[in-house]
């Protein structure tokens, strides 16, 4: 049942009327089970990309509840909030003694209204769900995060397990695992979907965050980016090809960090400092968006081609980094190049447990000659283990080099 409770108030220069969404919402049905699960009794945060469910979950966790819903995308919210943030106060005031729970969608767009949130935790009987799509203005400006009140939680684009059977690994390499894409019939409507979201993102979430003042040399690094996905990041040579400075190019890689839209893969060294020192490597957040920024989501995905094996890659190391975050483990993740140019893909560090030296091949069919480099460098690393995960569906043990697919050898690494 969803009722609608609209009163009139007076603010400054002008009227408005404003509309109150008290939410039942136990009658809608959650295609997919997500893995993250929210406190029944302390306010959070929820981070996440555009078009990661956030909403959706939400209103699936209080299917039970009556909440109090507050979207800052809806402009006449927006606004009202804007000219008079305490607005929100007199709502709150307006609810009836059984709502508990306040959800305000897109928090980083008002900032301000923290301080609101910390007040009222401190000193009301609500709790509050803050969802985000960028963590930016939080992070960079001088925002309430209520100093520890309120815990923070990160939502992905789908993992397997939560598509379970629908799950078909061609598809989310080709398409990527987004929510709305399970709902799209067609190749066309999904390349529409995932060329719009992109639009979007340029549109919406870069320039309202307006730390950009041209948009174009950031059109041209994002296209860049996306091409060397995957690969040690050459901030000279990206400047060169933006027509950029390389402090610039270092802030649009924290911008779609600071925008989730992907994540910074620190080069592995005993010493911090030393890995500092270093370049990283950077992973967009999802297959799909991945292939809408490189311009090839009309090009067919083949086994056992370089395309496909760097799809695979991404899919499995964003697989792992999603999982390792749901199931609240303090794993570090870092890559490994030699002098020599050998490279592991992916350095797992677990407390009390040995390092995860991770090889990830797109064969269906491993051989020793597959592993030889993983092998010689395992030795050299103390406290390690060494993974092959691979489509080779037969687990399979090369000297001391663990050989498994891919989904047996998320369980294996403790996800």
């Amino acid at each position: 049942m969803i009722c609608r409770v609209i009163r009139n108030w007076h603010c400054g220069p002008i009227d408005f009327v404003h509309i109150v969404w008290y939410i039942n919402v136990g009658h809608l049905y959650s295609m997919f089970n997500r893995l993250l699960k929210f406190p029944k009794k302390s306010s959070f945060f929820l981070f996440g990309p555009r078009g990661s469910g956030k909403t959706h979950l939400l209103k699936s966790w209080f299917s039970k509840s009556h909440i109090l819903y507050v979207d800052l995308l809806d402009p006449d919210i927006f606004q009202t909030l804007s000219l008079r943030p305490k607005s929100l106060l007199d709502q709150l005031a307006a609810l009836p003694k059984s709502t508990h729970w306040v959800v305000i969608d897109e928090i980083q767009k008002l900032p301000l209204l923290l301080d609101l949130v910390h007040q009222q935790i401190e000193s009301s009987r609500f709790q509050f769900a803050l969802t985000g799509s960028s963590a930016r203005k939080l992070k960079h400006g001088s925002a309430n995060l209520l100093a520890g009140r309120a815990m923070v939680y990160h939502l992905f684009a789908l993992t397997a397990n939560e598509i379970g059977e629908k799950f078909s690994l061609s598809s989310a390499l080709r398409w990527g695992t987004l929510p709305r894409l399970y709902s799209l019939t067609t190749n066309e409507e999904k390349k529409d979907y995932l060329r719009s979201y992109t639009h979007t993102y340029l549109q919406e979430e870069i320039t309202q965050e307006q730390v950009i003042r041209r948009l174009d040399p950031f059109r041209r690094f994002l296209f860049i980016a996306a091409q060397m996905s995957g690969q040690i990041i050459n901030f000279a040579k990206i400047a060169r090809e933006t027509g950029s400075s390389v402090p610039t190019v270092q802030t649009y890689f924290q911008i779609l960090e600071d925008t989730l839209i992907g994540f910074l893969l620190d080069p592995f060294h005993e010493s911090i400092r030393k890995r500092q020192r270093e370049n990283p490597k950077f992973y967009f957040f999802d297959t799909g968006i991945l292939r809408s920024l490189t311009q090839t989501l009309t090009v067919d995905l083949v086994p056992q081609t370089y395309a496909f094996g760097i799809a695979f890659e991404h899919f499995l190391i964003n697989e792992i980094h999603r999982l390792a975050n749901y199931r609240k483990k303090d794993y570090r993740f870092s890559y490994l190049r030699t002098k020599d140019g050998v490279e592991i893909d992916l350095i797992i560090e677990r407390p009390a447990l040995k390092r995860a030296l991770v090889e990830i091949k797109s064969t269906d069919r491993i051989m020793p000659e597959d592993v030889r480099s993983l092998k010689t460098i395992a030795s050299d690393i103390p406290n390690s283990e060494a993974f092959c995960l691979s489509l080779d569906p037969i687990a399979k043990k090369i000297e001391k080099v663990h050989c498994l697919p891919w989904f047996r050898g998320l369980e294996e690494l403790g996800l």
